[in-house]
């Protein structure tokens, strides 16, 4: 019961503050990149700050080195941005880079009609650790006209949070290595 309530509140919160820096209008598919989706990184975003060069941390005030590292915003920016990349087959219902919640819409594989998944990325904290990432699978089948929740394996959310956190490294090894 308590979960719900959070999910809903959470839910809430989101709606009233979404934000405008995702650009959703790719199409789901473009095996080009990741095999599902148009990029293989987060849509109009640079490196240095959360809405391009010279965008909301510079108008704040916000310090361009120490954005790299995730203390411009609220959430580790690498883990951010590796989250949005592995998520970019999916359409995004709602996306906080402040909070760090990431909430996908549901999403139905072609290869799998009679069944959708629903993402939730949770970011922890602005350190890039193991544990501050973490992904909420949600799966439903058809039955008949309509969508019946089913399980999901616990390793698959241990294997996008993997996946995250790899390309999270990535990223900040590409960025120490432009910096040198």
């Amino acid at each position: 019961m308590m979960v719900k309530i959070f999910v809903l509140s959470l839910s809430s919160l989101l709606l009233l503050s979404a934000c405008g820096a995702i650009d959703n209008s790719h199409s789901a598919y473009d095996e080009a990149n990741t095999g599902y989706g148009k990029n293989s990184g987060p849509v109009g975003l640079s490196d240095d700050t959360v809405s391009g060069d010279g965008g909301i941390l510079t108008l704040f005030g916000g310090d361009r080195e120490k954005s790299r590292g995730g203390s411009g915003i609220g959430v580790n920016s690498y883990l951010w941005r590796a989250s949005l990349a592995t998520l970019s087959f999916m359409p995004l219902s709602s996306a906080d880079p402040f909070g760090g919640v990431i909430i996908t819409d549901w999403f139905t594989p072609p290869e799998t009609l009679g069944e959708r998944f629903k993402m939730n990325v949770y970011i922890l904290g602005q350190q890039l650790r193991a544990d501050g990432v973490v992904v909420a699978v949600f799966r439903q089948s058809r039955k008949g006209d309509d969508w019946v929740d089913a399980s999901v394996k616990k390793t698959t959310s241990v294997n996008l949070e993997n996946k995250i956190l790899s390309q999270a490294r990535k990223l900040r090894f590409a960025a120490r290595v432009d910096t040198n």
